[in-house]
């Protein structure tokens, strides 16, 4: 059975990976200093071990259901953890003031604090890996290893930003929202397009149905998100892993090295024959890199 709070579209799941994580979503009230009321927030907990739990954040525009594939692999062998970005995915947006990253960075470690309390693997996914920087940064003593995988983090302006006022913001979250829009960057993300099927398209739209989906997007983007952190990168203090697509053509290459350069605890991790998003498209041996690299 499926969560009564996901969109009924659901039921039109067919790869087992997405129905298994898309069953096993939870939403539970958590407080944070942003508002008076608990914050329904969307995350799947799965796995022991005696190994750090494992905190996996998703990218822009997403939800949990970007592990679908990485997630089951990591709670074979650990405490694993996922969950929806303030604003994002399948966390309630109603009634929250803010959707900027100081907001999130907040909820985060609000979820944290009352989840997971201890300290744990931060993994991030591109916009994902930037909200785990920016957390890292922050709260040190709450990660104990840090991965990410294909990461913003070196960017100094958002194009959209520049949209982002009326009526242009309705009708960027409106392209944002068109099929054929968001198949062109799911088929950008991949290396290997026959990735992006009916299945895939689904796990990456679902969470559009909630409310406040645009207004949630479009408070971030003004926000400027985290075009402030290319020079605070060399501060992270955690051991951190990079792992990065070799055909990266959302991203490209460059910040990778970048990344192993900034870091003084860096290592570098190229993904042959991946585009954006190893985590879907090799899952497998994403997997058993952090896994190797947890055991070091």
């Amino acid at each position: 059975m499926f969560p009564d709070f996901l969109p009924s579209d659901v039921q039109n799941l067919t790869e087992a990976t997405s129905i298994a994580l898309a069953q096993g979503i939870q939403r539970q009230p958590i407080d944070t200093p942003l508002a008076d009321a608990p914050i329904l927030t969307a995350f799947v907990q799965q796995g022991q071990g005696d190994p750090p739990p494992i905190l996996l954040l998703h990218g822009f525009d997403s939800s949990v259901l970007e592990f679908r594939r990485l997630f089951p692999l990591l709670a074979a062998k650990a405490e694993t953890w996922t969950m929806d970005l303030l604003g994002f995915g399948f966390t309630d947006r109603t009634g929250i003031p803010g959707f900027d990253p100081g907001s999130i960075k907040l909820h985060l470690h609000s979820f944290w604090r009352q989840k997971i309390r201890r300290p744990m693997v931060l993994i991030g996914a591109s916009m994902g890996g930037a909200a785990a920087i920016d957390f890292v940064l922050t709260y040190p003593d709450c990660v104990e290893k840090l991965v990410l995988i294909d990461a913003v983090g070196f960017a100094t302006e958002s194009a959209m930003t520049k949209l982002m006022f009326p009526p242009f913001d309705g009708w960027a979250t409106a392209f944002l929202r068109n099929p054929w829009v968001r198949r062109r960057i799911s088929q950008t993300a991949y290396c290997d397009r026959s990735f992006v099927t009916p299945d895939a398209e689904l796990c990456a739209s679902l969470h559009l149905q909630l409310p406040n989906w645009s207004e949630a997007l479009i408070a971030f983007t003004k926000s400027g998100g985290y075009t402030f952190l290319s020079q605070k990168i060399s501060q992270i203090q955690p051991p951190t892993l990079i792992i990065w697509g070799e055909q990266d053509k959302i991203l490209g290459r460059q910040d990778a090295s970048r990344f192993e350069q900034a870091i003084v605890n860096g290592q570098l991790i190229w993904t042959p024959d991946c585009g954006h998003v190893p985590h879907l498209e090799k899952p497998q041996s994403t997997a058993q890199t952090i896994l190797e690299y947890l055991e070091c």
